[in-house]
């Protein structure tokens, strides 16, 4: 049997998967199954046991959905949400009030602060730094025409790339390794790896100092 903690009014569905040293707050609802509305474009299906890797703390009134898998150390802050068929790697932390929409993956070591929005269909790779109050958006015709449906995607964050805060993404961009979004930049199309860039729309002023850079 696992060993690990559970606090008080806790719910946690059938089946769930939580590894050792696992440390689950008041008020968290693990493993839950979606509830889809009758427009929902969202795959309709059973989904299997959410599993936490060894050593995960989710923390006070976090919600974790079923067909989720979370590595190694994550931490989810109070009142994060991280939603159906997604995956985050060891080591990876949901800030305060964020919701990691269905559909994405997050690699290992990503920090993801407070209130920050990542829509569905999106990937982050590893060491990806994501500043309070961000958005990321999935659908240029925001929920008009069929078109839409083989058009929707999130961004691509590379490894390494850093979004500064209140900053918004447009769907399906990428955002180069290394590169770095200045705080409360608009996104409307690809950023280049390790550019610097800024504003509405964002625009490269220049080249991320190498001094910044991860190491190998």
């Amino acid at each position: 049997m696992s060993d690990y903690s559970v606090g008080e009014n806790t719910v946690i569905y059938a089946g769930t998967v939580i590894g050792d040293g696992c440390r689950i707050g008041d008020n968290v609802v693990l493993g839950k199954q979606p509830a889809l509305s009758p427009r929902s474009t969202a795959k309709r299906e059973e989904l299997p046991p959410l599993e936490l890797g060894e050593g995960t703390v989710v923390s006070t009134g976090s919600v974790v959905f079923a067909g989720t898998k979370l590595g190694a150390r994550v931490i989810l802050g109070d009142q994060s949400c991280v939603r159906e068929r997604c995956e985050l790697g060891d080591d990876v932390v949901v800030g305060r009030g964020s919701l990691v929409e269905n559909d994405t993956t997050i690699g290992a070591r990503t920090k993801i602060q407070a209130n920050a929005y990542v829509t569905a269909y999106s990937t982050l790779e590893e060491d990806v730094f994501v500043a309070p109050c961000v958005v990321t958006t999935n659908d240029n015709f925001m929920g008009r025409t069929e078109r839409r449906h083989a058009l929707r995607k999130g961004p691509t964050i590379r490894r390494g790339a850093r979004i500064g805060g209140g900053a918004v993404l447009l769907p399906g961009i990428e955002v180069g390794e290394e590169a770095f979004v200045g705080a409360g930049a608009v996104v409307l199309r690809d950023v280049p790896p390790r550019a610097l860039v800024v504003g509405n729309p964002a625009r490269q002023i220049r080249d991320v100092p190498e001094e910044e850079l991860l190491p190998d």
